[in-house]
């Protein structure tokens, strides 16, 4: 193997590729990345065994091949090297790196060694745009939830259909619900349940471009494959696969609740200082505030025998019953401080069921918000 490439490019695959290169005592090679030349690209490829992705660095290749090392220690190093022409040369069971004033021979193992990742054929694509999916993973991945107990719900939730791709997560004590446009009309339907690893770590590649992506000249939209049991991302020279939970993801919209008796229009920016004053006086482990609608205001307080009380009244438009109920201030921030709107609507039935909130996308002729319908944040309450 021998090739050339610029420090810039192969420093950016490296970053991509080594964030998920594990450090498995019992399979040591799962901590290096695979570099292979071929056909004037270097391919790297870093694995752990869940989830894999193969970066394409543009290159002049002398000798095709391929040899593995550290990921860690070869990205630590070419981050070192100034911003020049690299060159790289499987010599003697070592990877030499040179550069006009340095070299540098890396020790590592045979590719034959390295697991391989599955090949998922690019056909049938679901194509959304970069930018509207990276926010939309911010508004959702937040609610997945961590325990392993219930692998359907430690997972995100994908469901494409009707031109829409939405995307859901929870851990049973509220749910977020988000919806985009697909880019391209795809008439086959399909949902799947993806490990919340490889959502994160699709996040953290796809925020690295958005925004600036279509300005560079990069991608600006990302397409996404399914074969049997495995999904593959795929951006820009970047492939990221994963397998897919298998199960069923909880028929959530029974639970939405298909009326309210209460509703409540308000700043976000006040609601938000408001739940975090009470949450101060919440009790430890339970986090529990109250949360009250009467009035023309939305009242939220709080009592700690210890501490003493807060109460704090947000100016708001309420429609209905007066009410109220008692909710997790941390689900509650969670949810205002993600949507994406000046106002929230917030609706209720009464402190059993479940609590709605949604932005306030516009006003109506009658000056009245109306909540928009791509996002949606559900909260249970705390039954006393």
């Amino acid at each position: 193997m021998k090739a050339t490439c610029t420090q810039e490019n192969l420093k950016r695959g490296l970053n991509i590729v080594s964030h998920i290169s594990s450090k498995n005592t019992s399979l040591q090679i799962l901590g290096n990345v695979l570099i292979k030349a071929d056909k004037n690209v270097v391919s790297l490829i870093t694995t752990n065994l869940e989830m894999g992705v193969r970066c394409q660095v543009r290159a002049k290749v002398y000798k095709e091949g391929s040899y593995t090392v550290n990921s860690r220690l070869l990205n630590d190093f070419v981050g070192l090297l100034k911003n020049e022409k690299v060159d790289l040369e499987l010599k003697d069971d070592a990877l030499e790196v040179w550069t006009d004033n340095q070299e540098t021979k890396i020790k590592g193992e045979s590719a034959e060694e390295f697991p391989l990742i599955p090949q998922i054929s690019k056909k049938s694509a679901y194509v959304c745009g970069i930018d509207e999916l990276v926010r939309a993973l911010t508004q959702v991945l937040f609610a997945v939830s961590v325990s392993e107990t219930r692998p359907e719900i430690s997972g995100v939730y994908f469901n494409f259909s009707d031109g829409n791709l939405t995307i859901a997560a929870t851990d049973s004590y509220r749910l977020a619900e988000k919806k985009i446009k697909l880019n391209e009309k795809n008439e086959v339907e399909k949902e799947a349940i993806i490990p919340a690893k490889t959502v994160q770590e699709l996040f953290r590649m796809l925020s690295s471009v958005s925004g600036s992506a279509s300005e560079e000249g990069g991608a600006s939209k990302l397409e996404i494959y399914f074969e049997e049991n495995q999904v593959m991302f795929v951006f820009d020279d970047i492939e990221l696969v994963s397998r897919v939970i298998e199960g069923q993801y909880p028929n959530y919209k029974q639970i939405i609740p298909a009326s309210h008796k209460t509703r409540a229009v308000a700043n976000i920016s006040d609601l938000v200082s408001a739940v975090k004053a009470a949450s101060l006086f919440s009790r430890t482990g339970i986090y529990d505030i109250n949360f009250e609608l009467k009035e023309g205001k939305l009242v939220i307080s709080s009592t700690n025998s210890q501490l003493g009380e807060s109460k704090s009244r947000v100016a708001g438009k309420i429609e209905g019953d007066d009410n109220k109920v008692v909710i997790n201030y941390r689900y509650l921030l969670d949810g205002l401080q993600n949507i994406d709107s000046t106002d929230v609507v917030f609706e209720m039935i009464d402190s059993s069921n479940p609590c709605i909130l949604r932005p306030a996308e516009s006003l109506n002729d009658k000056n009245e918000a109306i909540a928009a319908q791509d996002y949606l944040y559900i909260i249970m309450p705390i039954k006393q």
